[in-house]
């Protein structure tokens, strides 16, 4: 997919301070990526770890440009009816039936035109017309069928979608189009080919703890920077779904809902399922609890 250089930030520091604007504090790594990816008209794949802000970044970034964001949430068994389009089969029939009743006949071209025609996601934004173009989010690709993966090459390549009856429809404008992948499987070459790639980590522990600061307001700073190093090293063990930034939001507001000034084991007990997400990594978790000094980060 290609289109004509775009103006819709000035530079990585301008795209950087306007998702700052949303709440999102975003790394120089990932705006180089979006802005690169903005500029040159490309799709972009973000992959990382569940919860690092592969999402949140891509509605960020809608609500930076003032754009209409488009959500496509994949799974497995997703098919072209349900994200390209689709055909109206209800109204289809209805109109065989008042056909009959006037004695008319319908040729089979007459129930495939654009009158009976369904826009799902991606059809949608390709016939999107006027305004900024909207940013589409193809989230967890990876956990669609691989035959999906075939379905979007033309439209990554060409910003177009075929369909058979009708032809082929052409964006007059370039969606904005960014995928996300949690890695569970691997992507096929053709996909990839057609995309910039970004790799998205977990926050080192000082922006880790200002996102912290910036999402919960009312948390101590003594409880954040505790949070901060325990949810760090808590990604070296041996858990089934280490914690991302999501969770260390989630845990860190429980803790404060709990009235803690710092992480202590009772408060950190009692809110552990904000944190932990499978009975063994609780355990895990609970035990690592009880070897956390009460002093915390700053201990």
């Amino acid at each position: 997919m290609t289109a004509a250089p775009n103006t819709y930030f000035t530079g990585v520091d301008d795209l950087i301070r306007r998702f700052d604007a949303q709440d999102y504090l975003l790394d120089e790594g990932t705006a180089t990526a979006l802005f690169l990816a903005l500029r040159l008209g490309r799709p972009l794949l973000l992959e990382g770890e569940p919860g690092v802000g592969k999402t949140t970044a891509v509605k960020a970034l809608a609500a930076a440009l003032g754009a209409p964001l488009v959500r496509l949430q994949c799974y497995e068994g997703l098919a072209a009816d349900e994200a390209l389009y689709d055909w109206n089969y209800q109204r289809q029939l209805l109109a065989v039936r008042l056909s009959e009743a006037r004695g008319e006949r319908l040729e089979e071209a007459d129930l495939f035109t654009e009158r009976f025609l369904l826009e799902r996601p991606i059809l949608r934004c390709v016939r999107h017309r006027g305004g900024l173009p909207p940013v589409l989010l193809i989230d967890e690709i990876d956990r669609a069928d691989d035959e999906f993966e075939a379905l979007l090459l033309e439209f990554l390549g060409e910003a177009s979608v075929t369909v058979p009856e009708l032809g082929t429809f052409v964006a007059e404008q370039a969606p904005i189009v960014v995928l996300t992948s949690n890695r569970s499987r691997d992507l096929h070459d053709a996909l990839r080919r057609r995309c910039l790639y970004h790799w998205i980590d977990y926050p080192m522990p000082e922006r880790a703890a200002a996102i912290l600061r910036r999402t919960v307001p009312g948390a101590t700073a003594a409880l954040i920077a505790s949070v901060t190093e325990f949810v760090s090293s808590a990604r070296t063990l041996d858990l089934d779904k280490p914690p991302g930034v999501a969770e260390s939001i989630d845990w860190l507001a429980a803790l404060a809902a709990l009235g803690a000034a710092d992480l202590v084991p009772a408060d950190a007990l009692a809110s552990l399922g904000a944190l932990a997400k499978t009975p063994d990594d609780r355990t895990v978790l609970a035990e690592a609890v009880g070897e956390y000094p009460a002093s915390g980060a700053t201990g």
